[in-house]
């Protein structure tokens, strides 16, 4: 066998390999969980908490904790979380939220925290369904926000895609996670392989509710541009509130991150009337023609 056969048939074979490594391993490469015991106690200062356990129809146990505000309700914050750890560090965030008024409400996936069962994009969207479902025997739809963090913005675009909520906020929310993947392994097949394509910027033409989508200008892991893009996908019900130098994980860590909440959750948005604006009015460059 010529020498440069021989090449291509072991580079060919290195190439498979690698290709079926990561079609095994992502699991192990996306999800970064912290496993609870059934008997841990949730506890956080000055919070007062709810846990509930969720069964699922194929019998996993989705666990979860609601948190309530002080004095009356203006509704639910269901909060979906990043790739990582377990409710018991996410919900330090939940303060973010009930001290406007609201409940929140957040949800360990599955292996992580409590919850079990076996994890797949299905399943997933499968389970924030149901607890989507129980939310609205306790309030109506009107009253409900979604709250997607990084891996969760994905999630809930799509919960928002078939349903009705108040308000779909992403917090450093990625076009699709194919392409995050891309810029870490651009020769491989990744839209054959990936398992968790999540297409956020397929769902998000499908919301109906108005959409806020909060990035730093600093995120290296899902870059600003991102989420510049998927707020040209539903322009009308979009509005993009950029972080000057936030990252991926310390927004909240900006002051103008917390301001930005306050008028997401807190303002009312006014209606304006376009006929008594500048939008018809047209710069022009050229210079008029003289006439003879």
């Amino acid at each position: 066998m010529p020498y440069w056969v021989s090449t291509i048939l072991l580079i060919l074979g290195i190439y498979i390999a690698i290709s079926i490594a990561l079609y095994y391993l992502q699991d192990y490469m996306l999800f970064k969980p912290e496993k609870l015991p059934k008997d841990f106690q949730f506890d956080y200062e000055n919070q007062e908490t709810q846990e509930y356990n969720l069964e699922t129809r194929d019998g996993a146990v989705i666990n979860g904790l609601r948190f309530f505000p002080k004095g009356e309700s203006k509704g639910v914050v269901l909060y979906l979380k990043g790739n990582s750890k377990s409710i018991k560090g996410w919900g330090k965030f939940a303060v973010d939220f009930t001290r406007h008024g609201y409940n929140v409400l957040m949800v360990d996936y599955r292996g992580f925290g409590k919850s079990t069962g076996k994890r797949s994009q299905k399943a997933i969207k499968r389970d924030l369904q149901l607890v989507y479902n129980e939310i609205k025997k306790l309030t109506t739809e009107d009253r409900i926000i979604l709250y997607g963090r990084s891996l969760g913005s994905g999630f809930a675009t799509k919960l928002a895609s078939i349903n009705n909520p108040k308000m779909l906020i992403l917090d450093a929310p990625y076009y699709s996670l194919t392409k995050v993947t891309a810029r870490y392994a651009p020769f491989m097949p990744l839209s054959l392989l990936i398992k968790y394509p999540l297409p956020t910027y397929k769902w998000l033409k499908y919301v109906q509710c108005p959409i806020h989508i909060i990035h730093g200008t600093h995120d290296k892991l899902i870059p600003y541009k991102s989420s510049v893009k998927l707020a040209q996908i539903n322009p009308k019900l979009t509005k993009l509130h950029t972080v000057i130098g936030g990252g991926h994980k310390n927004l909240n860590n900006f002051e103008s991150y917390h301001k930005m909440m306050d008028d997401i959750l807190n303002r009312q948005p006014k209606t304006i009337d376009l006929e008594t604006t500048s939008i018809n009015v047209i710069h022009s460059s050229k210079k008029s023609k003289k006439k003879a």
